[in-house]
């Protein structure tokens, strides 16, 4: 029996590792360029991540509930509806964006 989901989450989403990185949309990029997550030449900039765990990160993607497509890992770990990360899957809070 699996353990229910921690209150205002709605989505249990696993992390896959794939080999070639996926490519980050245009939108994403202006976000995370926004927010000073990425700076002008594309090169991430996130606080509290190591560089070894941004490499992991950048090798993996997740099929998102609420865009109903595969992104990149780091487009999920930067979205509004991010909570956590647990043992290769994420916490979703699934709210329309």
């Amino acid at each position: 029996m699996s353990e229910p989901l921690p209150e205002g989450i709605k989505h249990l989403v696993t992390i896959n590792p794939v080999e070639k990185a996926p490519k980050l949309t245009d939108e994403a990029k202006k976000e995370l360029q926004s927010v000073g997550m990425m700076d002008e030449k594309g090169k991430l900039k996130l606080k509290g991540v190591s560089a070894k765990m941004l490499k992991r990160m950048k090798q993996e993607q997740v099929d998102c509930p609420v865009l109903k497509q595969e992104i990149a890992f780091v487009q999920c770990y930067v979205c509004r509806n991010f909570h956590s990360r647990v043992m290769g899957q994420v916490y979703c809070k699934g709210e329309p964006l």
